[in-house]
């Protein structure tokens, strides 16, 4: 029934999870500089000529892997929730963060010998073509609604969440609920002027 030796030909959606998930696998062990459509296709069991046919170069897979694998939080219907929405926000960037689509950025943004050619494209393609994400798109969301003056989303007030969960995560342990539920009520919304919306227990 199958072809290739008894394999399943894969087409479609299915192979393009598989060589996504190869690409991603792949640059966390041999970094970037090393990043080759034979490792990748090695890794996804697929000829290399099947991924010259949608991209140009290994860096054109990852990016496209790392798109697809991006989240972006969605608000609350009605944008009732702020404070919920922003804790759901850094639970979905500890998730990613430990995802192989984290780890390989992770991998990216650390290879002295790839993270220049790469990173530039990583925030054009990736993060940019996403609305920014985790944090800023609900920030954006809740001024766009005049829950809060918009002159205060400053670039650093988009940042602060995603910054304290990453120091923690160098920390060497993922950030609890309680531990990302003190990063908004302490950080980003007395930054936006409204202090914290209840006292944590």
């Amino acid at each position: 029934m199958g072809e290739h030796g008894g394999r399943t030909r894969r087409r479609g959606g299915e192979l393009l999870a598989a060589i996504h998930a190869a690409v991603l696998e792949e640059v966390v062990e041999v970094g970037v500089g090393r990043l080759t459509m034979e490792g990748i296709g090695r890794r996804a069991a697929t000829p290399r000529t099947t991924l010259y046919r949608r991209w140009s170069d290994p860096i054109d897979v990852l990016l496209d892997a790392l798109y697809h694998s991006h989240p972006v939080e969605e608000p609350t219907p009605g944008a009732d929730d702020l404070r919920g929405d922003l804790i759901r926000a850094l639970q979905l960037m500890v998730t990613w963060t430990l995802s192989p689509a984290g780890r390989a950025v992770a991998a990216i943004l650390t290879d002295p010998k790839g993270a220049p050619k790469v990173s530039e494209a990583l925030f054009e393609r990736v993060f940019a073509n996403k609305g920014g994400t985790f944090t800023s798109t609900v920030l954006r969301h809740y001024a766009e609604r005049g829950h809060f003056p918009a002159d205060l989303l400053t670039p650093v007030v988009a940042d602060i969440g995603e910054a304290l969960v990453t120091k923690r995560l160098l920390d060497g342990a993922p950030p609890t609920d309680a531990d990302l539920a003190d990063i908004v009520d302490q950080a980003i919304l007395p930054a936006i002027g409204l202090g914290p919306c209840r006292a944590t227990p």
